[in-house]
């Protein structure tokens, strides 16, 4: 079996974005679901011909709620009602009337469409995103708001990697990196320490997968450095989900490091890195993040596992996919129960390979299909083929192990 056909899914990068993580703040929802009621009930007071600028803010104000709200929820009704509250405000304020509040309502904006974006399959959101900070820019310039204007250009960079990575070639990949490296002619470590570790992550996200994608471990190295930059700042002790974000995403850097060098010291480094993140991603704190941690955690461990006689580390995998799957499933995460499907499959697979009999195969081809079940649903192209034929290699190796034990 070649290397491709086992090719695992969704090493899922996290980055920060401007926005306050709630999280890590206020693990309910009770301030944002008053904020949202108040900001409605001042709307209903509000004189919109008389005061059409406090109106508008008001309306910034509920999207700003309801997006922070909707960033903490699984669905995207919260999201979609923001950017119509941003939208409703960018009516009155306009850019030749009050420009400075013009470009944070285009900027607040962008933050909800990306963030749909990501949670949707195509790219036209994440398209009005990079347009709405683009719009953000014309008035955020770095010698008016140096900071404003670096923080817009690290969320463009943030939504530029969205989009790149969903698309064939480099340009907007390079766009990030871009962005994010104007971002920190401003966002200095001495100037502001916390967004300096931030889009230090974000430009770590977006070496990654430029890198990756040229299969140019230059700029994954670039990467692991950046993300290092951002743990000067994050602590455990004072960020602990910042902390552990980068620390999932130094992983990931490193895991993607290990397999274009064919070396194992990145990938036990990532293994590691995956175990520190785990530290603070868990599971009552951030259910999805410590699921995500779990499948990057798995997909390290059979890399190194492939690489090793016996099925010790491949066990490990099997059991990090299992854990990732207690918190995915199909209904509320389609695409993520899918990938770790396929992943835990890819491993029962090899396992099933070193062994004899059928069952750690059969597990694998049942896993396949469920995988399949979600791919073909959402015309998920990227990954059809390969699980396709991951399945059909289960289940003709099942077949020829049971002809075998019939003579």
């Amino acid at each position: 079996m070649d290397a491709n056909s086992l090719t695992r899914f969704s090493a899922t990068m996290t980055e920060a974005n401007s926005t306050v993580r709630i999280g890590a703040r206020d693990a309910g929802t009770a301030r944002l679901e008053a904020a949202i009621s108040a900001c409605r009930a001042a709307l209903k007071k509000s004189d919109r011909g008389r005061k059409p600028l406090d109106w508008a803010m008001i309306q910034n104000s509920l999207g700003n709620a309801l997006r922070q709200l909707g960033e903490r929820e699984r669905g995207t009704e919260r999201l979609e009602e923001a950017v119509a509250a941003y939208r409703e405000a960018l009516q009155e304020c306009r850019r030749e009337r009050a420009p400075l509040d013009w470009a944070m309502t285009q900027n607040n904006l962008g933050a909800a469409l990306r963030t749909l974006g990501v949670r949707e399959s195509g790219m036209a959101r994440l398209e009005e995103a990079v347009t709405a900070y683009r719009e953000a820019l014309k008035e955020y310039r770095p010698e008016r708001v140096p900071l404003d204007w670096a923080m817009t250009q690290n969320n463009l960079g943030a939504a530029l990697r969205n989009l790149g990575e969903r698309e064939e070639g480099t340009t907007r990949l390079e766009e990030a990196v871009g962005a994010c490296r104007q971002a920190l002619r401003e966002r200095t470590r001495e100037r502001a320490p916390l967004d300096w570790a931030m889009t230090q992550n974000n430009l770590g996200n977006a070496l990654a997968s430029l890198g990756e994608r040229r299969g140019d471990a230059s700029l994954i190295e670039t990467a692991v450095a950046a993300y290092r930059q951002a743990l000067q700042v994050y602590r455990r002790d004072r960020n602990p989900l910042d902390w552990a974000m980068t620390q999932n995403n130094l992983g990931n850097a490193l895991s993607v490091l290990g397999e274009e060098r064919n070396e194992d010291a990145p990938l036990q480094a990532a293994v590691a890195a995956y175990r520190e993140a785990l530290k603070e991603y868990r599971r009552e704190v951030a259910p999805l993040d410590w699921a995500m941690t779990q499948n990057n955690l798995g997909n390290a461990l059979a890399r190194v596992g492939e690489r090793e006689l016996g099925t010790a580390r491949l066990e490990e995998a099997v059991a990090a996919y299992r854990l990732a799957l207690e918190e995915y499933n199909r209904e509320r995460a389609p695409l993520d129960w899918a990938m770790a499907q396929n992943n835990l499959a890819s491993t029962l697979h090899r396992i099933g390979e070193r062994e004899d009999g059928t069952e750690q195969l059969e597990q694998a081809a049942a896993a396949y299909n469920n995988a399949l079940s979600v791919f073909v649903a959402a015309s998920a192209i990227r990954y059809l083929q390969v699980c396709w034929d991951n399945r059909d290699r289960a289940v003709a190796l099942v077949a020829q192990r049971r002809a075998a034990m019939r003579q």
